[in-house]
């Protein structure tokens, strides 16, 4: 895999499947760099991963997000996201972050949520690390432990706390605004990849909340084709 792409993985739940779309063509608009998506989707799983639904899982990716090393071969450098999430900048800022001595990059988020419930009346589980493990930069080779057998029975616990790790000095931490958690902080005019953690604008219930208008704008662009 060439260093000049930006190899995205992005997790697609089958309940929200316009997110993704909105998501890709927001990073396409902005991007400088060539990028590849990879959408993380069940049914293309079959056979690697196999572990059961967990009731407290509100995504379909909670847990196949962390077969993303495997998945790039444990080769280069991949990026995590959440579907729910909306570029507002370079993913080419992103990737001159990256820095090898670090297994994994992520915003250290230090934050209780302010609610109870999240979107379709999903429980909002609270744990140390919360919303960490939503964008990750992989540094694969050095994620070797994210093996499938590791990802189909390790606790979800392990997983998005990083227990993978020998220890959190091989987290490298990245700017809040490359995972701005809307609702959960104030508005901010420059905030690089929001993150509509609650809800996105495509659920009714959130279709007002911060930078919803700009998610629509980008799926009305999504949707242009040039006429006669």
């Amino acid at each position: 895999m060439s260093d000049q792409i930006a190899r995205i993985f992005v997790g697609f739940d089958s309940k929200e499947v316009v997110a993704y779309h909105v998501l890709a063509q927001s990073i396409i608009e902005h991007s400088s760099i060539p990028v590849e998506f990879s959408p993380i989707v069940l049914n293309h799983l079959g056979g690697v991963f196999t572990r059961e639904r967990n009731p407290l899982q509100s995504t379909e990716f909670s847990f196949s997000r962390f077969l993303a090393p495997y998945l790039s071969n444990y080769e280069g450098w991949s990026l995590f996201m959440d579907c729910d999430m909306l570029a507002r900048a370079d993913i080419a800022e992103l990737w001159a972050l990256r820095d090898d001595r670090y297994a994994a990059m992520c915003i250290k988020h230090d934050y209780q949520p302010k609610v109870e419930t999240k979107f379709l009346g999903q429980t909002q589980t609270k744990y140390e690390k919360k919303n960490w493990s939503s964008f990750i930069l992989f540094n694969n080779a050095k994620c070797r432990a994210l093996t499938p057998e590791y990802v189909n029975t390790a606790t979800g616990l392990q997983l998005h706390q990083f227990k993978w790790l020998e220890s959190d000095d091989q987290i490298g931490e990245l700017p809040v605004v490359w995972n701005y958690l809307v609702n959960e902080y104030d508005y901010r005019p420059d905030a690089k990849v929001v993150h509509f953690t609650d809800g996105g604008p495509y659920f009714d219930e959130y279709r007002n909340d911060d930078y919803a208008d700009e998610w629509f704008a980008m799926l009305d662009r999504l949707r242009f084709v040039q006429q006669k």
